[in-house]
């Protein structure tokens, strides 16, 4: 009897043996050993959090001002975003119609 439990605590000794290789020769645990590796990964980790975060914060920021634009019938917001259109207008140098003028027809 303690022949063949022997033998299977053996065998289980062995298939443990396979599983931790295993899992030591995977990239994550590559990575966690070396202090070097961690640092780059966790570097490309933030530029890649800090460039989706920004992009994402332009995306939502723009398609509020857009939306918010579209609303110059109320007295405070429609003014308030017909400056702001002009600012953007000045600052990126297209001409056409400005919401200024929209805003002297409708006074």
């Amino acid at each position: 009897m303690t022949d063949q439990t022997d033998k299977d605590t053996l065998e289980a000794m062995r298939h443990l043996t396979r599983e931790i290789e295993k899992l030591n020769s995977h990239r994550f645990i590559a990575i966690q050993n070396s202090p070097r590796r961690m640092i780059l990964f966790q570097f490309g980790r933030g530029l890649a959090f800090g460039l989706g975060s920004v992009l994402g914060a332009t995306l939502l920021v723009s398609l509020i001002t857009w939306w918010l634009a579209q609303f110059e019938f109320l007295p405070i917001i429609g003014d308030w975003m017909a400056v702001l259109a002009d600012e953007f207008e000045r600052a990126t140098g297209t001409t056409g119609g400005s919401s200024s003028d929209i805003n002297q027809s409708t006074q």
